[in-house]
């Protein structure tokens, strides 16, 4: 079976254990999720089965929405709830929503962002969270992020007793963003310690929360011989790209990686290559050849 599965990731779940339980339900070896969640964040995980790995990274660069929970009055080392408080800072006067909202909209458009210590990023060949651990610091890369759009979703509750204040939001992000970051950022904005309190993921690689399947509806659907009809096909995550036909000929010699002269294009980048209905390969502009050539196959059947 090849194709795409929107899974639901549970919470208390790594992304690799939603791999390993989708290679038992799919028996194959050939399955890669597109985009880590935290064991702490449920949502749309979408996994990708047999010649559908190939599409992994192109689903990774498309953009997610989240939707989630910051608290403001304490922060802690992993800017979750995960780790231990390294900051405390009594909320005495509640933010009003038009200051939170200016905030926000500062932060939207592309901007550099440093990656928590507590995080996957590689440095020198070690992951991030290893230093972490160890009590260790490392100088951290700055990466560029994009924030579409960052804004309230319902107004943000004070509780008194504890002097905390909950924001409640909603996040359109591109690949790389940490949105635990995000939270941590909003508060140093605000002048405040803050951590993010929830996350869930709406949507991923163009697959929304509603359309997500759980493992326990994969395995019911295996127990009943219809697993195969819940894959989407490898063409899902290609939507970006724009599409070209081929003739019998053109398909003759990109089953042999030969080059193409598409001139309809107008120097697009990146092409999706289509035979019988079905995107076959992604081709690349070569511009010292004027011509394209082969970037990724997908299906020569």
């Amino acid at each position: 079976m090849d194709g795409i599965i929107p899974l639901l990731k549970e919470r208390g779940m790594t992304s690799h254990d939603c791999v390993f339980k989708c290679r038992g339900i799919f028996q194959t070896k050939k399955v890669g999720h597109s985009g880590t969640l935290d064991p702490n964040v449920d949502g749309v995980l979408p996994i990708c089965i047999g010649k559908a790995t190939k599409t992994v990274n192109y689903l990774m660069n498309s953009g997610k929405v989240y939707k989630g929970e910051i608290t403001l009055g304490f922060s802690t080392e992993t800017e979750d709830l995960d780790g231990e408080t390294i900051e405390e800072k009594d909320i005495l006067k509640p933010f009003e929503a038009n200051e939170i909202d200016a905030v926000m909209k500062q932060m939207t458009g592309t901007m550099i962002q440093i990656p928590p210590m507590f995080s996957a990023v590689k440095v020198n060949g070690r992951r991030l969270y290893d230093y972490a651990r160890k009590g260790e610091t490392v100088e951290r890369p700055e990466r560029e992020i994009t924030v579409t759009s960052f804004v309230q979703t319902k107004p943000a509750e004070y509780d008194a007793e504890n002097k905390r204040q909950k924001i409640y939001f909603e996040v359109a992000c591109g690949k790389g963003t940490y949105v635990r970051t995000l939270a941590v950022d909003l508060g140093k904005k605000l002048g405040v310690p803050a951590v993010m309190s929830d996350l869930t993921r709406l949507e991923s690689g163009g697959f929304r929360i509603d359309k997500a399947f759980t493992l326990d509806q994969l395995n019911e659907a295996k127990a009943n011989g219809t697993l195969e009809s819940l894959l989407y096909p490898i063409d899902a995550a290609l939507t970006s790209f724009k599409k070209y036909e081929l003739t019998d000929e053109q398909w003759a010699i990109v089953k042999n990686g030969g080059f193409l002269a598409i001139d309809s294009f107008n120097d697009e980048q990146m092409v999706a290559l289509v035979y019988e209905n079905k995107i076959r390969c992604l081709y690349r502009l070569n511009s010292e050849k004027d011509r394209y050539q082969s970037e990724t196959m997908f299906d020569l059947g």
